[in-house]
C-alpha cells in the first residue's frame, strides 16, 4: 500500500478490485440510461399526439370561418404564428438528427433518422464527448459559436419567444384581433416560458448557463431526450395559439347548413267545427348545435336562465331539441322554456317560448320512472297503468332492442335491454270478458349509456382549479354530466401526464385511488400549464371507455 513491492496474489486482488468497481459504475450508469428511453418514448408519444391534435384544431378552426367572418384575422395571425414556431420546430429536428448521426455512425448512415428514436437500438447511448464536442461546448469557459451550436439553438428560442409576444401585443392594438385581457396576459407568459433563461447554479468555481444545463457533459441519451423536450413545449405553444386564438375569434359561431319545412299550430286538437290554424315556414338550423353551443331549458324565463337558473334540459340531437314527456295527466297542458343561444363573442342571448297541447284519455299508459327514454345496459323502472283496471290486472309485454321485462308488483316493471333502437310496449288487462288490450303499443327509443366524464371528488372535473386544489387530489371518480338516471361508472386504470419545475413527467395506475407518483405530478404542477388525466372507465353495461380531461393550473 506504501509503494512498497506487492505479491503476485496482491496485485491480482487490486485488479478484481478495480474490474469489480468499473463493472458497479457501468450498472448504475446502464440504469440512468433506461430512464432516459423511457422518458424519451413518452416525450416522443406526446409529440406525435399533440401534432395530430393540431391539425384537427387547426383546421376545424378554418372551416368556421365560413360562418363566422370575425375569425378570419384571429386565424392568419394563428398561422403567422405557427409558421415561427414550426421554423424552430424544424430546427431542433435537424440539430437532433446531426448529433445522433455524428455519435451513431455505426448505427445511423445519415443524418434522416429523426423519425427513427428508438435508443435502445443504438450503440452509444452513453456517449458523454461527441454531443457537447458538436454542441460546442466541450469548454465551458470558451463555448464555440456558430451553425448548429447550443448558442445558435438558444438564439432561436429566445427570438421566437420575442416574436410571438410581438404578435400579440399587435393584435391587442387592433380591434379585429383585440383579447380579454386575462388572455392576452395567459398567452404571453405562454410564449415567454420558453426563452432560455441561466439556472446560474455553480458547482465549483463554475457557474452554469442553459446550455450548460441542458447538455453539458451529459450522454447522448440525455441531451436527444432535452432536445425532445424542448420540442413538446413549443407543440404545446402551437396548440394554446390555437385555443386562445379560436376562442378569441367565437370559434362555436355556427354556420346554418340545415333547412327544414315546419308548421306550428296554435292547438294541436281540434273540435269539428273548428277552424283549423297553422304557421308554414322554412326553419333554418344547424347539424353541429351541440350543447355547448345552445341550451334548450324547460321551466324557466329568460331572466332566471340569465341568472343560472337550472330547469329541464331538452338533448340536442343534430342540431335540434328533443323534447319527449310523459303524458300522464288528461286535459290542456302547456310547458315553457328558453333557448340559450352562444353568440360567436361567448355572451349568450336568450329565446323564450311556450307551447300548449291536450291530452286525450287514453286505454293505457307506460312511463319510464327515471327518464323520458329507456337505456342499454341497466335497469329501467317502468310504471304502467290503465284507467279503471287495478295494478295487480294489467300485463305488460314488450319487444324489440333485446328487452327483457321483470315484474316488479302493483303497477311496477323493470326494463333491461341488450340492444339500443325501438322498443314497443302494449298493456293487456283482465277484464269480465278476457284478457284486452289497452289501446295500441307504444313507442320508446332506447339508446346507449352518454359517454361518462372524471370526477374529482363530487364534482366533475373542471377546465382550471387552483394549484392547492389539485394538491389535495387523491382520487378519481365518472359519472354521466347532466344524465339522471341511477348509473355506477368505475374507474379503472388512469394515466397523468403534467409538468413540474418544467420537467414533464407522466405516471399511471389502475383503481381509482392515484399512486403517491401521480398525486405528486398534481400537488408539483406548473401554474399556467395543463395536467391531462386520461382514464379507463368501465359502465353498469360492462362497456370500458377512454376518457380524457385536461385541467389549466392557477395560482
Amino acid at each position: 500500500m506504501g509503494g512498497g513491492k506487492e505479491t503476485p496474489r496482491q496485485k491480482m486482488i487490486g485488479m478484481m478490485y478495480l474490474v469489480l468497481t468499473a463493472l458497479l459504475a457501468m450498472n448504475v450508469s446502464k440504469q440512468i440510461l433506461k430512464g432516459y428511453m423511457s422518458v424519451n418514448e413518452s416525450l416522443v408519444k406526446s409529440i406525435s399526439n399533440l401534432d395530430d391534435n393540431n391539425v384537427r384544431v387547426l383546421k376545424a378552426f378554418d372551416e368556421s370561418i365560413g360562418g363566422n367572418a370575425a375569425a378570419k384575422p384571429y386565424y392568419e395571425k394563428a398561422v403567422e404564428c405557427m409558421k415561427e414556431i414550426k421554423e424552430v420546430e424544424k430546427y431542433i429536428y435537424e440539430l437532433r438528427s446531426k448529433i445522433i448521426a455524428e455519435t451513431e455512425p455505426k448505427t445511423l448512415k445519415n443524418e434522416k433518422i429523426a423519425d427513427t428514436l428508438n435508443m435502445r437500438d443504438w450503440d452509444a447511448p452513453d456517449n458523454f464527448d461527441k454531443p457537447s464536442h458538436f454542441l460546442g461546448i466541450a469548454e465551458p469557459k470558451s463555448p464555440v459559436k456558430g451553425p448548429w451550436t447550443s448558442d445558435e439553438l438558444q438564439g432561436k428560442l429566445d427570438a421566437l419567444s420575442t416574436k410571438l409576444i410581438s404578435i400579440v401585443d399587435g393584435m391587442q392594438k387592433d380591434q379585429k384581433t383585440k383579447f380579454l385581457e386575462d388572455d392576452y396576459q395567459g398567452i404571453k407568459k405562454k410564449f415567454a416560458s420558453i426563452k432560455p433563461v441561466d439556472s446560474k447554479r455553480k458547482e465549483g468555481s463554475v457557474e452554469f448557463n442553459w446550455a450548460m444545463d441542458n447538455f453539458y457533459h451529459l450522454p447522448l441519451a440525455a441531451v436527444v431526450t432535452n432536445l425532445n423536450k424542448f420540442q413538446t413545449d413549443l407543440k404545446n405553444v402551437e396548440a394554446e395559439v390555437l385555443l386562445t386564438f379560436s376562442a378569441a375569434s367565437g370559434k362555436l359561431a355556427i354556420k346554418f347548413d340545415a333547412i327544414k319545412a315546419r308548421v306550428v299550430a296554435p292547438s294541436s286538437y281540434i273540435q269539428a267545427g273548428q277552424p283549423y290554424e297553422a304557421d308554414i315556414f322554412l326553419a333554418a338550423s344547424s347539424s353541429k348545435l351541440a350543447a355547448g353551443d345552445m341550451e334548450i331549458i324547460i321551466g324557466v324565463d329568460s331572466a332566471a336562465a340569465a341568472g343560472g337558473a337550472k330547469g329541464t334540459m331538452v338533448p340536442i340531437v343534430g342540431g335540434e331539441g328533443k323534447y319527449t314527456v310523459g303524458t300522464g295527466g288528461e286535459g290542456d297542458q302547456t310547458y315553457k322554456g328558453v333557448i340559450k343561444y352562444k353568440n360567436p363573442d361567448g355572451t349568450f342571448k336568450f329565446y323564450p317560448f311556450e307551447q300548449s297541447y291536450k291530452v286525450a284519455k287514453s286505454g293505457a299508459t307506460v312511463s319510464a320512472d327515471q327518464m323520458n327514454v329507456f337505456y342499454a345496459g341497466v335497469p329501467n323502472p317502468v310504471t304502467a297503468a290503465a284507467a279503471g283496471i287495478s295494478p295487480a290486472d294489467i300485463s305488460v309485454n314488450a319487444s324489440g332492442a333485446g328487452v327483457r321485462v321483470a315484474p316488479k308488483g302493483n303497477g311496477k316493471y323493470e326494463f333491461t335491454f341488450t340492444g339500443t333502437g325501438e322498443c314497443m310496449v302494449s298493456v293487456s288487462a283482465k277484464t269480465k270478458d278476457g284478457v284486452k288490450s289497452q289501446g295500441p303499443p307504444l313507442k320508446f327509443r332506447v339508446k346507449p349509456l352518454p359517454k361518462p366524464e372524471l370526477k374529482i371528488g363530487p364534482k366533475f372535473a373542471p377546465q382550471e382549479m387552483k394549484k392547492n386544489e389539485l394538491s389535495m387530489v387523491a382520487g378519481l371518480g365518472a359519472g354521466a354530466n347532466g344524465f339522471d338516471f341511477q348509473a355506477n361508472f368505475v374507474v379503472q386504470s388512469y394515466e397523468v401526464t403534467g409538468k413540474a419545475k418544467g420537467k414533464l413527467m407522466q405516471e399511471s395506475g389502475t383503481g381509482n385511488n392515484l399512486s403517491a407518483s401521480a398525486a405528486l405530478i398534481l400537488k408539483g404542477a406548473d401554474v399556467g400549464t395543463k395536467v391531462y388525466i386520461d382514464a379507463k372507465v368501465k359502465g353498469p353495461d360492462g362497456k370500458v371507455t377512454s376518457t380524457t380531461v385536461g385541467i389549466k393550473v392557477l395560482k
